[in-house]
Formats: C-alpha cells, structure tokens, sequence
C-alpha cells in the first residue's frame, strides 16, 4: 500500500522522504503510523529497483527547497516507478482484505489513469462494498433466525451484535453512495472532454459601402477652381 502511495506522490513532483511521511501520518493518523524504521528501507528498495532515483536540486519545487533538510534527500520518479504506479493502481486482486484502505488512497490519483480505467476502478468498488453489504444483510438475519432457534447468546449479547452489524452495514453503505456519486461526476466529466468543440464564430468583417467610399484617383492632381 505505501509504495502505491509514494509513486503517487512522485507522479506530480519529487519529494523528499520526511515530507511524504508527514503527508501519510496525517491521512492515516492518528493512531497508524509510518515510522522512519519502515518508510527509508521502503525508499531504499524502490530506488535499488530503479523505481526512483535521488532528485537534483533543481528539480525540487522552490518551497521544498527551503523547507529540505540536507539530511533528507529529494527523490523522483522513473519510467519504471510510473509503469509500477499504473500496475498497483489496476490490481483489484492482490489483497483483498486490505482493499478498501488501499481503494481510498488510489482514489486521489485516479486522474493519471485513462477514462476507462478510471471508470474500471470505482465499479469494482462499487461491486466491493455491494458484496460486503449483501454478507452483511444476509448474515444479520441469519444471526436473528438462529438466536430465535436456538439459545446461542443472551440477550444483550444479541442485541449489542446486531447493533454492531448495523452499525458496519451503514459505513459500507455510505461508501457505496459516495463512491456512485464519484462515478457519477466522473462520468460527467469525461462525456464533457469527449463533446466536440464548437468552432468559434469569425469576426464579423466590416464591408465597406461603395456609395460612401471616397472616389478613386487616377493619380493626376486637380487643380483647384479659379
């Protein structure tokens, strides 16, 4: 997950690693971490792996300049490392149960990808939390039938369950409707860049009336009257 995210950081500019390990703390704090123990051998291996490469300083937008340690060093991305970001942005298989944490952070860098993989991506999740939601459903009223059946809980044991299945059942249906409405501007968006582009109208030229244009000379000077 967190080399999908710093390819993605790399994508727009080179940065520099005590930079993009603040920007992950702040969007998976506050509890989850990115240590530097994990995140400069994560660097290392992406750049042995010829993924990306220490960036000049030149390269590195002039805010990131002043705000770099020289301890720190600028990294930025390669034809390979961008090859890697376009494979890790499309597996929708690799760890599924680990998706929709990694889903979230794709999101944002949805704009590298072409249209269509775009679209791929939010109906896979949509199709993803939809499951989730059906399991959900179908294992709540599975859990009521049983307890009615059989003494299997208290309860209180049974009430605080479902309570808690409810509870799980409407994240993953907020998910679902924020994810259509995603799909839907997008979709929107690129029916817009798709549109054919209206010519725009020529300016009007201005004709000139015969009857007021001043009268042609035939190069000789009149003399004026006496």
């Amino acid at each position: 997950m967190y080399e999908l995210v710093i390819l993605g950081f790399l994508m727009r500019m080179p940065y520099h690693g005590y930079l993009i390990a603040k920007i992950i703390n702040d969007m998976i704090g506050p509890f989850a971490r990115l240590s530097n123990g994990r995140l400069y051998p994560l660097l290392a291996k992406l750049e042995q792996e010829g993924l990306i490469v220490p960036a000049p300083e030149e390269a590195v937008p002039a805010p990131l300049r002043a705000d770099r340690d020289r301890q720190h060093h600028s990294y930025q991305i390669t034809d390979a490392g961008r090859h890697r970001f376009h494979e890790l942005m499309m597996d929708t298989t690799s760890n599924p149960g680990e998706y929709r944490r990694i889903f979230w952070f794709k999101l944002p860098n949805l704009h590298w990808l072409e249209p269509a993989e775009r679209l791929y991506l939010l109906d896979h999740y949509i199709n993803f939390c939809q499951t989730h939601l059906f399991h959900l459903t179908t294992e709540r009223r599975d859990l009521e039938r049983k307890a009615a059946q059989i003494d299997i809980m208290s309860a209180e044991q049974l009430e605080a369950s479902l309570e808690a299945m409810r509870i799980i059942r409407d994240q993953w249906q907020l998910e679902l409707d924020s994810t259509r409405a995603w799909r839907e501007r997008e979709l929107a968006k690129i029916e817009k860049q798709q549109q054919p582009q209206e010519p725009q109208p020529e300016g009007m030229q201005t004709k000139t009336d015969d009857s007021q244009a001043p009268p042609a000379s035939n190069g000789r000077r009149r003399r004026p009257p006496t």
